[in-house]
C-alpha cells in the first residue's frame, strides 16, 4: 500500500471513537486558485492514508474535510458543516500527518507524526 505525503485521521471527542466516512479532499494553491489532487473518505479507524500523492511540492496546500453528512447520520445538530485545514508543505520533509480532533460546535488540529 502507497501512503501519500499527507495523511489524517478524526477523532470525534463528543463521542471519544473515531470519524468513520467522513468525506476529504487535498487541495493545492496553484497561480492563486485551489485545484483538488486527492479526495478519500475517513476508513473505519478515522483514517485516511492516501489522499493525495506519495510527493508534494512545496507550497500550499488544505484538507477539506465534509462534516456534515456525518453529524445528520447520527442527528446531531452541528455548527460547522465543512472544516478546512490550509498548511504549508516543504517537499524536504517525508510525511505530514494532520490530525483533525472534531465536535459539534468545535474543532481543532496540530502537525502529528
Amino acid at each position: 500500500m502507497t501512503i501519500s505525503h499527507v495523511t489524517t485521521h478524526i477523532l470525534d471527542t463528543a463521542t471519544g471513537k473515531p470519524a468513520a466516512g467522513v468525506p476529504v479532499s487535498l487541495h493545492a494553491l496553484v497561480d492563486g486558485s485551489w485545484s483538488e489532487i486527492g479526495a478519500a473518505q475517513t476508513d473505519s479507524d478515522g483514517r485516511v492514508k492516501e489522499v493525495g500523492p506519495e510527493v508534494l511540492a512545496s507550497g500550499t496546500y488544505r484538507l477539506k474535510f465534509t462534516t456534515a453528512e456525518y453529524f445528520a447520520a447520527r442527528n446531531t445538530p452541528a455548527f460547522f458543516p465543512e472544516v478546512v485545514l490550509t498548511f504549508t508543505v516543504d517537499t524536504n520533509e517525508p510525511h505530514y500527518h494532520i490530525p483533525l480532533l472534531l465536535s459539534p460546535f468545535s474543532f481543532s488540529s496540530y502537525r502529528g507524526s
